[in-house]
């Protein structure tokens, strides 16, 4: 039994840094498409402080909303392993977590570009992609702020589903 929980903690795992792994990349590519012209990669690489406060949030957030997903994982593996790994239960179980993971991901870049859009449009007299560029730290905290904070509340949604679906 021991040896089975081992390789049940192994594979949650493997599958949290993967996807975890996979969600940053997106996260930071559809920052790549918000910013439209930017190189974030030259911005951060000639040390724009600004730029680097906002892909920061954008992975701190990421993480928060994937850390919920994979604990479904685990709620998901640990319900399969109580009524069989192979069982039509067992597979359904994490079948809907691996989903809600996605759906989690999802949801994560969804939301951190819907919400740095909105604050576009709320703050018309400031182009925040343009003060990031010029390092303006002040927007880059306003713009963290409310990344993270979107990040908070979808985290708790992403929890709801989990205990909803498994």
């Amino acid at each position: 039994m021991l040896l089975v929980n081992a390789v049940i903690g192994i594979v949650q795992l493997v599958i949290a840094v993967v996807f975890a792994v996979i969600a940053l990349y997106i996260g930071f590519s559809v920052f790549g498409k918000v910013t439209g012209k930017i190189d974030e990669q030259k911005e951060l690489a000639k040390g724009n402080t600004a730029f680097g406060i906002v892909v920061a949030a954008i992975f701190i957030a990421i993480a928060l909303i994937v850390q919920s997903g994979v604990s479904g994982i685990s709620v998901g593996i640990g319900k399969a392993a109580s009524v069989g790994l192979t069982s039509v239960d067992g597979m359904t179980a994490i079948a809907v977590a691996v989903i809600q993971l996605i759906l989690g991901i999802l949801l994560a870049v969804g939301a951190i570009y819907l919400a740095l859009n909105i604050l576009d449009k709320l703050t018309k007299g400031i182009d925040e992609f343009e003060e990031l560029k010029k390092g303006n730290v002040a927007v880059a905290l306003e713009m963290a702020g409310v990344i993270i904070a979107v990040s908070l509340i979808i985290q708790s949604g992403i929890g709801g589903i989990t205990a909803a679906l498994i």
